[in-house]
């Protein structure tokens, strides 16, 4: 965010502000590869060794692809509007208010994270995935079991 200085007529002086042109810019469009490190302590042990594990990799590899497909999933990226109460909030809050939401067990997040690592697999390897799973619901990244009553 820059300064903005504008002369105010009733003080009969400058005025300084910071200016807000900047703030959209820095949010982001799908859940970034840089929030996942913050998310080691939203959940339990397995969750933690998961990311620890993802927050080592290089962003292009496929654990780190799915990690964020499952988050862009779980939190609802693609109908979020950058002037929205969570974008202004941030990813990583957004991200850590959603796990914190996520009623499931840590062996259901995990089986969520495995569903997204397979389908980033299928893409990767050329397999055209169903419309349904590239609306990305969050019913189609849970296991069959889960999908009635979360989706």
């Amino acid at each position: 965010m820059g300064v903005i200085r504008r002369w105010c007529v009733t003080s009969g002086s400058w005025v300084f502000y910071e200016s807000w042109v900047g703030m959209y810019t820095k949010n982001e469009l799908m859940f970034p590869q840089y929030a996942v490190a913050h998310l080691s302590e939203a959940r339990g042990e397995q969750w933690s060794a998961l990311v620890r594990r993802v927050a080592a990799l290089p962003e292009t590899h496929e654990e780190v692809l799915a990690f964020m497909l499952m988050m862009i999933r779980l939190n609802g990226c693609l109908p979020c509007e950058t002037d929205s109460y969570r974008a202004m909030r941030g990813c990583i809050m957004c991200s850590l208010q959603t796990l914190r939401r996520f009623k499931e067990t840590d062996d259901e997040l995990l089986a969520t994270y495995q569903a997204a690592l397979a389908d980033t697999r299928a893409h990767l390897a050329g397999t055209r995935l169903p419309a349904a799973r590239l609306a990305v619901p969050l019913s189609a990244s849970l296991p069959a079991h889960l999908s009635d009553v979360m989706g």
